[in-house]
């Protein structure tokens, strides 16, 4: 049987050069036939990977923080330092620093992925026992997992939504690399041969971890895990528009009990912090399918500091919540104060407002008198319950009652109290599912492609003390600015033949 290895992670400096992203050397300058010899060193080179994640480029800073300020869910206070202001005026052009180090963090990933892949077959050829070769596969269920994630956010990112087989066949996607000695012509794949090359990594890696199914424990992970492998496919195929297959892996994660969502009126872990607010205050939840693990000496960047700007004296955000979607959530509802707090900021026209306090930090942290310091949550159980309800509705009317249950079942963990269900209608649906998408997952990077894919444009309107014009900007529908520009840096590179994004224009 394969057998489960835990992974010590360690914080590895990730430096990006003037040359391609994606012809970075992933092992530090050590010659690739000296580089992965042993089992161990393979395990090391798989540290590495899970230690990419930690950057600030990706899930703790910009690949979470930028698709949601870039929509209608925060506002730029007046006195605010203009960090990520292009981005919040929908100015993002192809030499944004931000969005190239989003780029290029993917693709170090994917690059350390197929290095160890292309090196692996010789460490087998080369190992007898079948103890280590049980723990090379397990291995490999790691890597393939983590490539295919990589490419899910550049997919996310850097690509139109996903509307038909037919369609996504004629659209571009993004450049496929499946080794690291032969990448191959760097070239944009189609649309659909990039959604079916994570599916292909997501099969792999299922055929590695399969064995998770036998753990009775496996929520709060710091590795992946089968739970990870069916919550990313649930994903995946929302976005392809496979509604029957969207619900089939979503149901896969929920049925298998693994996971319990994290309830706003028990307090399990502390007299403080119901168990939903101690899932932002300890990044330790039943619901956390998986985490980026940091420790107080090895962390990656700081979500929370542009909501706050702390000084233990003031508070001076530089964006501050959207009072429409604060207004979305009813009196009932607790995970309003586990995400904001009204406090005065320190600015010289003294705004009062509900802050966004998800991100303040986890409180072992900040004993260290590190702020704002959250470990990232890519994925939860409670985004499979809105996957498989969005998915049950888009399947139609005689799907409704199912999704209404899925609903009321993520209200009921977190509203004081609700009762009776959830009625939804043709009518009501779409408002009652996103709007629900909204609240629960605010601030964690699924905003911009949610828009994108659902064909909704959006409407800022004026707040009190933030900043003009950017404070009435208006997009429509399908506006190029949903897609983020390919970096020029990558369109300049020596020998690549990529083709640019309309935004790139």
């Amino acid at each position: 049987m394969i057998r489960k290895i835990k992974l010590y992670i360690v914080l590895v400096a990730v430096l990006l050069s003037a040359s391609s992203c994606l012809d970075k050397y992933p092992q530090d300058a050590i010659p690739q036939e000296e580089a992965i010899k042993t089992v161990s060193d393979v395990r090391q080179a798989l540290v590495g990977i899970y230690a990419q994640f930690k950057n600030a480029s990706l899930y703790s800073g910009y690949l979470t923080l930028l698709p949601d300020i870039q929509t209608d869910l925060v506002y730029a206070v007046k006195g605010y330092t203009n960090i990520y202001g292009d981005v919040w005026r929908n100015e993002i052009l192809a030499i944004n620093k931000q969005v190239e180090y989003v780029y290029g963090g993917l693709y170090t990933v994917i690059g350390r992925c197929n290095f160890v892949l292309d090196n692996i077959a010789a460490v087998e050829a080369n190992t007898s026992d079948d103890e280590q070769l049980d723990k090379l596969d397990t291995y490999k269920g790691h890597i393939y997992f983590a490539r295919a994630l990589a490419y899910s956010e550049l997919l996310k990112c850097f690509c139109k939504a996903y509307e038909s087989d037919e369609e996504a066949a004629n659209e571009l996607g993004v450049v496929l690399q499946s080794s690291y000695v032969n990448p191959g012509p760097v070239k944009r794949a189609s649309l659909k041969d990039s959604y079916q090359f994570v599916l292909d990594d997501l099969a792999r890696s299922a055929e590695y971890l399969a064995t998770d199914d036998d753990t009775e424990v496996i929520y709060n992970s710091a590795y992946f895990t089968i739970g990870t492998v069916n919550a990313l496919y649930a994903r995946m195929y929302l976005y392809m528009r496979k509604w029957e297959k969207a619900v089939e892996y979503a149901t896969k994660v929920i049925d298998s009990k693994k996971y319990i969502l994290a309830d706003a009126t028990k307090h399990s872990y502390s007299v403080t912090y119901n168990d939903f607010a101690y899932m932002w205050q300890y990044d330790n939840s039943t619901e956390i399918i998986w985490k980026v693990m940091f420790e107080v000496n090895s962390y990656g960047g700081a979500l929370g500091t542009v909501f706050l700007n702390y000084d233990y004296t003031s508070y001076k955000p530089d964006y501050v919540p959207a009072k429409w979607a604060l207004d979305t959530y009813a009196n009932a509802d607790l995970r309003y104060n586990a995400y904001f707090a009204t406090a005065t900021t320190g600015f010289s026209h003294g705004l009062t407002w509900p802050l966004l306090v998800k991100y303040m930090g986890n409180q072992d942290f900040i004993s260290q008198r590190l702020l704002c310091v959250s470990m990232p949550k890519p994925f939860r159980l409670a985004e499979q319950y809105l996957i498989r309800a969005e998915a049950y509705c888009r399947m139609g009317a005689s799907y409704y009652g199912k999704a209404g249950i899925d609903i009321s079942t993520l209200r009921m963990a977190r509203y004081s109290s609700y009762g009776g269900s959830t009625t939804l209608t043709e009518e009501n649906w779409f408002k009652t599912v996103s709007e629900e998408r909204m609240k629960e997952l605010f601030m964690e990077g699924f905003r911009l492609n949610d828009l994108k894919r659902w064909h909704e444009g959006f409407e800022r309107k004026e707040q009190t003390s933030t900043i003009s014009p950017g404070n009435t900007l208006k997009l429509e529908k399908d506006d190029p600015r949903f897609v983020w520009p390919i970096p020029q840096h990558e369109l300049d590179a020596p020998g690549v033949d990529l083709a640019p994004n309309e935004s790139n224009k």
